[in-house]
């Protein structure tokens, strides 16, 4: 391949990078080979774990609905704005709507394409859009044995007894929702409505008249601070609020009133807010991601919800908290864990958090029958493929001065094979890729990760 062609091919691909559209495709045998940012974001998936794997060993599709992509392949047409809901690698809902082909070349299919659009979030904004009240909730229904997350109740039940905003701090799936249900249900608040709402990738005009409500044409429409009058409302990722809303409901918090869209006059609502988000707060501010004098007024209680593979002690009790609601809604007996799932459950980090945990254990009942006992044959399949690096590690270390971790040692050839690799090939990536039996996306995955590139010059 010519240098021209190889400048093109590296144009395309990060054109794919910034486009706002998910886009997947896979060759005819239904393995990914093109996976690109947007897509990424919008099943919540890391590239290394769908790129060059089919997707049946990633994704799992209801009977009734299956994949788009494979329908694609096995008809040979195409599927135009079909709606989806599928579930990634943590057992998390996605849905999309799709457009959907397959590829061709010298009339044979050799795979298909999907052009995906996201609309989990704003299902999940309709759902929130009504008022509800959320089962009364108190800190005793938290399962929790570790100290870090028993520090965190106790800043909680002290917040409890404020009036005082809280911010929450934690990764995703690390309850954070549930804990501030728990501060509204424990307040004096009790009896007045708690909301929690989303601020992540929501348009500002959807997110103001949501918060706010609205005046137009004559017509009044509420929103979550004036119905929420008296109680509480959870913002869930405040920093992904767009800086003017900031600006506006910092005003709010100091003045006790707003204005709603496309209003004038003042409205008045007595809501103690209580805030959340996944990063640092601190590093928001200096990024200007989040106001300085918002972050002040949020801040009054601040309370750091520790991830699950901190507190390895509440791992296997709420294991047992999720079979015993599985046991409830599947009608099954189960009761515990074998000591292989106990020892890998132990061993694995949990990028999920509980969330992930609660997905695994309920998928897991979902197909057993009449078993006592979780073994690891009775996991879903993609997340026993996730448990075997850390099987390795603790089955087949050996912890001496002469020998490295199996891992390690063939991250390390990998390492140098691919640098030769590229030498051989003047750095052709194309060539390169081809050579070692890689998609071009694939072998620039795995430069950038082991930061390959940066020796080059």
């Amino acid at each position: 391949m010519n240098r021209d062609m190889e400048t093109l091919l590296s144009m395309y691909e990060q054109i794919l990078e910034m486009i706002d559209l998910g886009v997947h495709a896979v060759d005819q045998h239904g393995k990914t080979v093109i996976y690109n940012r947007k897509m990424r974001d919008i099943e919540g998936m890391n590239i290394e774990d769908v790129l060059d794997k089919n997707i049946l060993d990633v994704f799992r599709f209801n009977p009734e609905q299956p994949s788009t992509l494979l329908e694609a392949l096995r008809t040979g047409k195409s599927i135009l704005n079909q709606q989806q809901t599928y579930f990634n690698n943590k057992g998390q809902a996605v849905t999309t709507v799709n457009q959907t082909h397959p590829l061709q070349k010298d009339g044979r299919i050799i795979g298909a394409v999907e052009i995906a659009k996201d609309i989990t979030k704003f299902r999940k904004l309709i759902q929130e859009h009504h008022q509800r009240k959320e089962a009364s909730r108190t800190f005793a229904d938290i399962i929790s044995q570790s100290e870090a997350m028993q520090k965190a109740i106790r800043l909680a039940r002290h917040a409890a007894r404020s009036e005082a905003s809280v911010l929450l701090i934690g990764e995703k799936g690390t309850g954070k929702d549930l804990l501030a249900s728990c501060i509204h249900h424990e307040s004096e608040r009790r009896a007045k409505p708690f909301f929690a709402q989303t601020c992540l990738s929501l348009p500002d005009d959807w997110m103001e008249t949501m918060l706010f409500g609205s005046e137009e044409g004559g017509e009044i429409q509420p929103g979550l601070f004036e119905q929420a009058d008296g109680g509480t409302v959870l913002l869930d990722d405040i920093d992904s609020l767009s800086l003017p809303l900031q600006q506006k409901l910092a005003r709010f918090l100091q003045e006790k009133q707003f204005v709603r869209a496309h209003g004038q006059k003042p409205v008045h609502a007595d809501v103690r807010l209580i805030a959340s988000t996944s990063g640092d707060p601190i590093d928001a501010v200096q990024n200007g991601e989040l106001i300085k004098s918002l972050y002040y007024q949020i801040a009054v209680h601040c309370i750091v919800l520790p991830p699950l593979r901190e507190r390895k002690e509440d791992i296997l009790p709420l294991a047992i908290h999720f079979i015993r609601q599985g046991n409830e809604r599947y009608g099954l007996h189960v009761e515990g864990l074998g000591d292989d799932v106990q020892e890998a459950f132990l061993a694995y980090s949990w990028p999920g958090n509980v969330r992930e945990l609660e997905a695994v254990m309920l998928e897991t009942m979902a197909t057993m029958e009449q078993e006592q006992t979780i073994t690891l044959a009775h996991l879903p399949a993609p997340f026993r493929a996730k448990l075997a690096p850390d099987e390795a590690k603790t089955d087949f270390l050996f912890d001496t001065e002469d020998m490295l971790p199996l891992d390690k040692y063939m991250e390390e050839v990998e390492i140098y094979y691919i640098r030769k690799a590229l030498q051989h090939h003047g750095f052709n990536i194309t060539k390169t890729a081809k050579a070692l039996g890689l998609s071009r996306q694939n072998l620039q995955y795995r430069i950038r990760k082991y930061q390959i590139d940066k020796e080059w010059g």
